[in-house]
């Protein structure tokens, strides 16, 4: 690929992820105001015609690594494993 096909498919690639941007910040926007008005009828489900809607609270437990870490380093780094990843970043 040449350096002027390189330049089409970047300039290509940065203007996709800012048409993104706008889409995920308008879908952001309409989630927030349907949220608003759950929240204003006090209510964690809506239904229509096509759809149904639920906003509820989700509670989840997650293991603390730092906390474990800093109580029990020797086991923390005897089941602690490296992985090697690869990250693609366009400046």
């Amino acid at each position: 690929m040449s350096s002027m096909e390189i330049s089409k498919q970047v300039k290509e690639l940065r203007e996709l992820r800012r048409m993104a941007d706008e889409i995920a910040a308008e879908i952001d926007s309409i989630q927030d105001a349907i949220k608003e008005e759950m929240t204003a009828r006090n209510v964690e489900e809506m239904t229509g015609d096509d759809y149904k809607i639920t906003w509820k609270s989700v509670v989840s437990r997650r293991f603390d690594s730092a906390a474990f870490r800093s109580t029990h380093s020797e086991l923390f780094n005897q089941y602690t494993k490296e992985s090697t990843s690869r990250r693609f970043v366009l400046a």
